[in-house]
């Protein structure tokens, strides 16, 4: 019997061998097919569905709002507040309880903004009156600063505050309704607020950064309750550790 030699890796083969295994292009071909197999079998299984938070009987999937999506979800709420949340510690580092913190009260600032209200309002004129009012502190924090120029605080806090109005428009459906101050009425603010006595003008500076906090606490709130109307809300957990300072 004539033997014809193939080279298969590096073995050699019979003519009948040969026609009785499949070719190399056969067998990748079979390979294919089972991985093809396997692969829709893997896709069609079923899985076990992730469990949700919702409570009973609220809209779930599609419908919901995921909460990376949420504007009360930002992280920048928290950075913002974690600092003027230590507004109270940083008073009492600067004057040493030489000068109480509640004297602020006697330090009104006429042109703070307005808050939503708890009801009767949208969500959308929310939005609008949370972006207009913090380019509203953003002018007035531009005072806190002339008191205290060299206070990285001030400038961190200044920064927050015009990132979470970037935020805030980005969820208006009309971005371009919320109005910003001219520079008239920047100057003007600005000059509302002035005092010739020195002290006066760093409890005017203190009393911003307080309103600021309570403004920006009431302003999450009312948010939260926009967006998660029938959820629970868990408290932010702001660190209680103040090592800021406004300088001297």
């Amino acid at each position: 019997m004539t033997l014809t030699t193939l080279s298969i890796s590096g073995n050699s083969t019979s003519a009948s061998q040969q026609r009785n295994m499949p070719s190399t292009l056969n067998v990748h071909l079979l390979f294919a097919a089972i991985l093809a197999a396997l692969l829709l079998c893997a896709t069609a299984a079923p899985t076990e569905k992730a469990s949700t938070d919702s409570p009973a009987g609220e809209p779930s999937g599609d419908e919901e709002v995921e909460p990376t999506d949420l504007l009360s979800a930002s992280p920048v709420w928290d950075l913002v507040l974690g600092i003027t949340k230590c507004h109270v510690k940083i008073f009492e580092n600067e004057f040493e309880n030489g000068v109480k913190y509640h004297i602020l009260d006697h330090y009104k600032i006429s042109s703070l903004p307005p808050r939503c209200p708890a009801s009767n309002f949208s969500k959308e004129a929310c939005l609008q009156r949370l972006a207009e009012g913090l380019q509203t502190f953003s002018v007035l924090l531009k005072f806190v600063q002339r008191e205290y120029p060299t206070s990285q605080t001030i400038t961190i806090v200044k920064n927050y505050s015009e990132s979470l109005i970037r935020l805030i428009k980005e969820k208006m459906k009309n971005p371009e309704r919320a109005t910003v101050l001219t520079s008239s009425q920047e100057e003007q603010l600005l000059r509302n607020i002035d005092n010739p006595d020195a002290f006066h003008k760093k409890m005017t500076a203190h009393s911003i950064l307080r309103e600021l906090h309570t403004w920006l606490v009431d302003g999450k709130r009312a948010i939260i309750k926009r967006e998660k109307p029938r959820r629970n809300v868990t408290k932010t957990n702001i660190s209680s550790t103040c090592l800021y300072t406004l300088g001297r």
